[in-house]
């Protein structure tokens, strides 16, 4: 073969691979054949679900979140346990924790109806994680679709992967990190924490025994401090629950970056980012004084995770039960 002949078929070659690649990339509009009702609909019952239970919209972007923090976008948090196959809602950060599997149901068979065995349960929740910031406030995107769902689960996934709580700041950039995120997006996603509820088991040792020491989290004001004492006092109600945002508990805004400069944050893996001085504190101080900015880069920043290892065809199936791997 010549050498012009080689670079030719060379040429040829990578031509259709990133066609191909460019093919299996998510993108906007991408039901506006096949489904074109799609987002209306998953918007309808999102709306009919927070009149219903106002915590709701946090507990499908947390849904969203969890679930691309384990093999990707890929529904596998949806998957019910059966007596041969082990899912991750019985992981320690899901367990008795993560809610609204009952609204996915419900979108999902709205969909169904409409257009069958068309939309996946990795893209409703990529879309009711959207649509739940806007209804509490916050900012909106273009949802780029197309993800495939998953028929495995990872249970050792989701007890691993997922952030906790009680994490610093550099374990926190870690676990971003991992998964193709930035610094940056794990300052700005934090920032979801501007709606919903924790309960007290996941921030009690700050209360009155931070790190062993027998003593409470100094960086807890200590009205605040006294306030979660009395509503979480130690053998307690584990599951109470408090606001992530004291302030403004139902409005997705900028207050939860202000509450940090305030030492009220809720838990530890919030009020770190603020403590820690550096890029995290700047962080804080740029997005509690500017609320677009907030919004634009959370936008941003949702995008980037809704990316993360996605299936795309030919991977993946169309679940029509998003809790049954088949």
């Amino acid at each position: 073969m010549t050498l012009v002949g080689f670079v030719l078929m060379s040429y040829v070659f990578f031509f259709f691979f990133f066609l191909s690649v460019g093919r299996c990339q998510l993108q906007t509009g991408f039901y506006a054949s096949s489904c074109p009702n799609a987002e209306s609909i998953v918007k309808s019952e999102v709306s009919k679900a927070t009149q219903q239970d106002s915590r709701l919209p946090a507990s499908l972007i947390r849904l969203h979140f969890h679930d691309c923090f384990v093999q990707g976008c890929d529904a596998s948090v949806l998957l019910d346990d059966t007596s041969s196959f082990t899912g991750e809602k019985t992981a320690g950060p899901n367990n008795n924790s993560l809610r609204g599997f009952e609204v996915i149901d419900t979108i999902k068979a709205s969909l169904e109806s409409s257009c069958k065995g068309v939309v996946s349960c990795a893209d409703i929740l990529a879309i009711a994680a959207r649509d739940s910031s806007v209804i509490t406030g916050g900012p909106s995107w273009d949802v780029r679709l197309g993800r495939r769902d998953s028929t495995t689960a990872s249970l050792s996934g989701a007890n691993s992967q997922i952030p906790s709580p009680a994490f610093t700041v550099n374990q926190l950039i870690s676990a971003f990190t991992a998964k193709g995120l930035s610094a940056e997006d794990m300052f700005t996603l934090s920032g979801a924490h501007t709606i919903g509820q924790a309960k007290c088991s996941s921030f009690s040792g700050r209360l009155f025994n931070n790190s062993g020491s027998g003593q409470p989290d100094p960086s807890i004001r200590p009205g605040f401090l006294k306030s979660l004492q009395s509503a979480c006092p130690q053998g307690g109600d584990a599951t109470a629950l408090q606001p992530l945002d004291v302030a403004t508990a139902t409005t997705f805004d900028n207050q939860y970056y202000s509450n940090l400069l305030l030492g009220r944050g809720l838990l530890n893996s919030d009020q770190v980012l603020s403590t820690t001085v550096g890029t995290a504190r700047n962080f804080v101080k740029a997005y509690s004084s500017d609320q677009s900015k907030f919004f634009s880069n959370f936008a941003g920043s949702m995008i980037n995770m809704g990316n993360i290892s996605p299936l795309t065809t030919p991977n993946g199936i169309i679940r029509s039960n998003c809790r049954v791997p088949s």
